[in-house]
C-alpha cells in the first residue's frame, strides 16, 4: 500500500505538535504549515522538505501556498486538517470583547480560523477527492459558549467554522470527500490562560485534556474507522460542554 499524506496547518505547538507525532507514527507522510520555520530538533516526519512556512493570516500568500503544496502532493491528498488559529489578547494579556476588537484584529483573525480552511480545502480539492479523502477542522467549545479568555473574534470564528464543516461535508460529499470537525475544551499546552484551574474543578472528569488525546479523535476522523461519518463535530473536553 502507498504511504498516505496529511496537510496539517498549526504544526508547530501544542494540539498540532500531538498531531504530528501521531501520524508520523501510523506510517502517514506529514506536511506541516506554520508561520515558523521548519524546528531543525523535529526528530519526526519528512523535515525541511515537508514543511511549508506560510503565514495563514495573508490571504495571497495563502492561495499562493496551495500551488507549492499541490507540488509536493503527486495527485492524492488523504487528509487535509485545519488545526490553525489565533486569540489575541489585550495588552495585559485580558480578553478581547466585541466592543474593544478593533477591525483589524476581527480581519486577521477570520482570515487565519476561517477563510484559510476555506482555500486550502478549495484549492486542494482535487487531490482530496483523488484519496476519497478527509477533512477535519479544528473548532473550539468557545463556539458555542462565551468563555473567560477567548476572546470575541476567536469565538465567532470558530462558530463560523463549524458551520462551514456542515457546508463542506454537503459539497464534498460527492466527491467520495468526508468533512467533520472537533472542538477542544481546556487542552494542557504551552501557554494556559491564568484561571484555568478553576475551570478544571468544575470539569466532568476533573483534569486538562492532554494534546495527544485529541490528536487520536483527529486520527480517528481521517482513518477508515470514521468511513460513514462526515459533516459531525466531536467534542473533545471531559463533558466541559454538558
Amino acid at each position: 500500500m502507498s504511504q498516505k499524506t496529511m496537510l496539517l496547518t498549526g504544526a508547530s505547538r501544542g494540539i498540532g505538535h500531538a498531531t504530528v507525532r501521531r501520524f508520523n507514527r501510523e506510517g502517514w507522510r506529514v506536511i506541516t504549515c506554520s508561520r515558523a520555520p521548519f524546528p531543525a530538533e523535529c526528530p519526526w516526519g519528512g523535515g525541511q522538505e515537508d514543511h511549508v512556512q506560510i503565514d495563514l493570516g495573508d490571504p495571497s500568500g495563502t492561495m499562493r501556498a496551495v500551488d507549492i503544496i499541490r507540488e509536493r502532493l503527486n495527485g492524492r491528498l488523504d487528509a487535509l486538517v485545519n488545526n490553525a488559529g489565533i486569540s489575541p489578547k489585550g495588552e495585559n494579556g485580558e480578553r478581547l470583547s466585541t466592543l474593544d476588537t478593533d477591525l483589524m484584529t476581527w480581519g486577521r483573525v477570520f482570515h487565519v480560523n476561517f477563510f484559510a480552511p476555506v482555500v486550502l480545502a478549495r484549492g486542494l480539492r482535487r487531490e482530496l477527492a483523488a484519496a476519497k479523502g478527509a477533512v477535519v477542522n479544528v473548532t473550539s467549545i468557545a463556539g458555542v459558549r462565551v468563555h473567560p479568555f477567548a476572546g470575541a473574534a476567536y469565538a465567532t470564528s470558530k462558530a463560523a467554522l463549524a458551520a462551514l464543516t456542515r457546508e463542506m461535508a454537503h459539497d464534498f460529499g460527492p466527491m467520495g470527500v468526508r468533512v467533520n470537525a472537533i472542538a477542544p475544551g481546556e487542552v494542557e499546552t504551552a501557554i494556559l490562560s491564568p484561571g484555568t484551574d478553576k475551570i478544571v474543578e468544575k470539569l466532568p472528569l476533573r483534569r486538562l485534556g492532554q494534546p495527544e488525546e485529541v490528536a487520536a479523535a483527529i486520527y480517528f476522523l481521517c482513518s477508515s474507522d470514521s468511513s460513514y461519518i462526515s459533516g459531525t463535530e466531536i467534542e473533545v473536553n471531559g463533558a466541559q460542554h454538558v
